[in-house]
């Protein structure tokens, strides 16, 4: 039997076997929690994060809203931090979450943030 999380898992390992960040154009993951969103910048070919924002962060907690909006708010503050790196460019991947609700915030908020996927 395999659980929502199993699942998931495998979603993301067929993933990851097609996409992979460079140091130009790094991996842009996101990790949804049911409380907290949160999304990081990861630089595969070694293995580091570059940049990385959540929900959780001061200025976005303290923002009134649902979680989509501060979805939005945390893909706007990566596409921020991307920008301060001089990184335009990113591969987004969805970690096997659908592309909808919370995950789809993310990835507007990055590109009204001007980062390019």
């Amino acid at each position: 039997m395999s659980t929502k999380v199993n699942r998931r898992q495998k979603i993301r390992y067929r993933i990851r076997k097609k996409i992979s960040g460079t140091a130009q154009a790094p991996r842009l993951s996101v990790f949804r929690s049911n409380s907290d969103i949160y999304v990081q910048l990861i630089d595969d070919t070694n293995g580091t994060t570059l940049a990385s924002a959540s929900s959780r962060d001061k200025d976005i907690k303290a923002q009134a809203g649902t979680k989509s909006e501060k979805a939005v708010l945390v893909g706007k503050a990566l596409a921020v931090k991307a920008l301060a790196l001089g990184l335009t460019t990113c591969i987004f991947d969805r970690s096997g979450y659908l592309y909808h609700g919370r995950v789809k915030s993310v990835a507007d908020g990055a590109r009204e943030g001007g980062l390019q996927f």
